[in-house]
């Protein structure tokens, strides 16, 4: 009872409530209650409370005195806009509403009865771009200075090396017309490298067809006869694909192997893995008398491999145009003018002269991706899809894999050498210079990918070779003829591969159901259009996973690769002081056997099917450049000054800084990333000079 609930109440504020509970009896008065007296006021019918007395009260429930009142639903007619059958839409939107179980607390005016809309598309975030820009440089100074004679023999100026190689590389130009294209990640910039592909192209063609003036021969794919330092100059317009190999501007029918070409680097070579065994190994035989010089034996290695996924699918469809460019470029420039002593020569043990081997190779492939066998579908009863999930990209998709390796080693050693009569070896060359970039993207995989714009699909590769082999092999008077000498042997390889997977069959005319699904996922319409339902290329699948990007998609990958080697040698072979006990001396002095590699491989994966949906229109070019020139410099060596360096007058410049005449002086390297900035690798070249 509610008195319980106030007593306690009482009894929580006045610390102490007692309560006398007596047993009821039958009578009427309490024990602690008194009656009135006779002269007291008389109460009204106070007999008339008996003990039959009844009173039948009804319990209510506990009422939290929350008063509520219910809106009023009123029709008021405005202006005569809304005259007509206001009445009657007004009921039969309230009949959508109760059918609906819509909760409408309150509502005054029909203009207020807003119905909830069909249920939207529920679209994701698809994956964004992906960006990679590599460069590599390696600079390696190596000119070593090395007499083994007790008299004195000028040091040699080898500048003149450099300046060779640069002109070299203004002439390798001519090949490499892509080899001036700047870094770039925005659609323009992509755009514009397009066009300028495609432009040079088109000017190819129309030089071809025109004048002839390429020498090309789209029957055989062969050149006319190169000029005379010119060992090819080649450019093929739409290569062959999945079969020829172009080497040197010739096709062959198989890529050379590297390894049946690399040369002998004598005591550069790697060592040989120990024997295992444990038995021991004894040399009786006395110390020879020998003398093995390697001045070259240097190997520059360019190293490119790029296998890009981009967005994984089995059926495109590109609103716009699609543009597809593979252009390789392909040039060496080498110099390999040696001059040997008469007397070495005219020796029982001539010079061995091996040519240098310059090769120029270009791969085109195309294929299409093979899926994994799965269990063949009824034909009697086929699936189709009845649901799909949608993502969406907001604006521009980029796929871009941007490589530059340069290589620059100068390994030019002056060196005066004899016998001593023990084993001698020198190794003055050897350098080992490698860029090595492997790169790998794997997409997202989807179904469908629908692109709203254009489609930018460039592959590029340039590849660089210069060599600068001129080598001086003398003799003074009264030394032993018997000699073995190598000064060539040297091998030039660029090597390029470009295979695009997804894009070997023609592209197919944009159907209308495509068009209708891009405009339902753009008007967020959850139901997936019949057309696309029954496409046979979904034949099989219980739903679609389909991308959808609103811009453009542009996938480019550029590789450029430069390699420069200058190892220009000067050996003297003195006689030997101590003759007596020098008899039958062998030597062996090897100032070749280099080695220019540059080796790029592009896997595009552009579709894993078969279908292409093409609103748009196609331009697909390719084009191959390849060209070798063979120089005859005949440039001698002169000794070196004791005059200093520009860079150092400039630093010890003894005239006062505060005077009339001076200047600040101001350096600006800028930004520039390329070799000619970089620091030289080799930190022991001061100490063996």
């Amino acid at each position: 009872m509610h008195i319980e609930k106030i007593s306690e109440i009482i009894a929580h504020f006045i610390g102490l409530f007692e309560m006398t509970t007596e047993e009821m009896r039958a009578r009427t008065k309490y024990a602690e209650g008194a009656g009135a007296g006779e002269d007291g006021p008389v109460l009204p019918d106070q007999d008339a409370f008996t003990a039959a007395f009844t009173s039948n009260l009804q319990l209510k429930d506990y009422d939290p005195e929350v008063i509520y009142k219910s809106g009023s639903y009123e029709i008021e007619f405005g202006p005569s806009r809304h005259l007509g059958r206001v009445f009657e839409e007004s009921i039969e939107k309230l009949a959508a509403i109760a059918a609906r179980d819509i909760p409408l607390p309150h509502f005054g005016s029909p203009t207020d009865i807003v119905l909830s809309d069909e249920p939207e598309l529920n679209v994701f975030a698809g994956p964004g771009s992906a960006i990679s820009h590599v460069l590599q440089v390696n600079v390696l100074y190596d000119d070593d200075y090395l007499d083994m004679t007790d008299g004195i023999h000028a040091a040699r100026d080898t500048s003149f090396v450099t300046e060779r190689l640069a002109e070299f590389g203004t002439k390798a130009e001519v090949f490499t017309p892509f080899s001036d294209l700047h870094r770039t990640d925005s659609y323009d910039g992509a755009l514009k490298i397009a066009q300028d592909l495609e432009s040079y192209i088109q000017n190819a063609r129309n030089a071809q067809d025109a004048e002839n003036v390429q020498n090309v021969d789209s029957q055989s794919g062969g050149a006319t006869p190169p000029s005379t330092d010119a060992t090819h100059d080649f450019i093929r317009l739409d290569p062959e694909v999945n079969g020829p190999v172009y080497v040197n501007g010739k096709i062959e029918a198989e890529i050379p192997v590297l390894d049946d070409f690399l040369p002998d680097r004598g005591l550069a070579k790697l060592p040989e893995e120990p024997d295992d065994s444990h038995s021991s190994v004894e040399q009786t035989d006395p110390s020879g008398n020998s003398l093995e010089v390697t001045a070259g034996a240097n190997f520059v290695v360019n190293v490119a491999s790029v296998i890009n996924t981009a967005v994984i699918t089995s059926v495109t469809a590109v609103m716009g145009d699609y543009h597809q460019v593979d252009a390789v470029s392909q040039s060496f420039v080498y110099s390999d003018n040696d001059e040997i002593a008469s007397a070495l020569r005219a020796s029982a043990h001539s010079a061995e002269e091996a040519g240098t081997v310059a090769k120029n190779i270009a791969v085109f492939q195309q294929s299409t991706f093979e899926a994994s066998s799965h269990a063949e579908t009824d034909a009697a009863d086929p699936t189709f899809p009845t649901s799909w999930r949608v993502s969406v990209i907001d604006g521009d998709v980029s796929f871009v894999q941007w490589i530059e390796q340069y290589h620059f080693v100068s390994d030019n050693d002056t060196m005066t050498v004899t016998t001593s009569g023990s084993e001698t070896t020198v190794l003055t060359g050897g350098n080992t210079a490698i860029n090595l970039s492997s790169f790998f993207g794997m997409g997202m995989q989807y179904d469908l990918v629908i692109i709203g714009g254009n489609v930018l699909d460039i592959n590029s590769i340039t590849q660089i070779s210069l060599l600068y082999d001129n080598d001086w092999v003398r003799a003074e008077d009264g030394a032993d003829p018997g000699a073995d000498i190598e000064t060539g042997d040297n091998l030039i390889w660029n090597f390029a591969s470009i295979h695009n997977v997804g894009t070997g069959s023609p592209f197919e005319a944009m159907p209308d159901y495509m068009v209708e699904t891009q405009k339902a996922i753009e008007d967020r319409d959850p139901n997936m259009p019949e057309g696309l339902s029954f496409d046979v290329n979904f034949q099989g699948y219980a739903g679609l996973n389909v991308l959808y990007i609103t811009g453009n998609l542009y996938d480019m990958t550029v590789i450029k690769q430069v390699s420069i080697l200058g190892d220009s040698d000067d050996v003297t072979q003195a006689a030997s002081t101590l003759l007596k006990n020098n008899p039958d001396a062998t030597v062996t002095i090897d100032t070749g056997s280099n080695a220019v590699v540059n080796i790029a491989e592009i896997i595009d994966y552009d579709s894993f099917g078969q279908t292409t949906y093409l609103a748009g229109q196609l331009y697909s070019d390719a084009i191959l450049i390849q060209g070798g020139l063979v120089e005859h410099d005949t440039t001698q060596p002169h000794q070196a000054d004791d005059r200093l360096a520009n860079e150092v007058i400039a630093f010890l410049n003894d005239d006062d800084p505060a005077g009339g005449d001076s200047a600040d002086g101001v350096i600006n390297a800028g930004h520039d990333l390329s070799w000619s900035s970089a620091h030289p690798a080799d930190v022991m070249q001061a100490v063996v000079a």
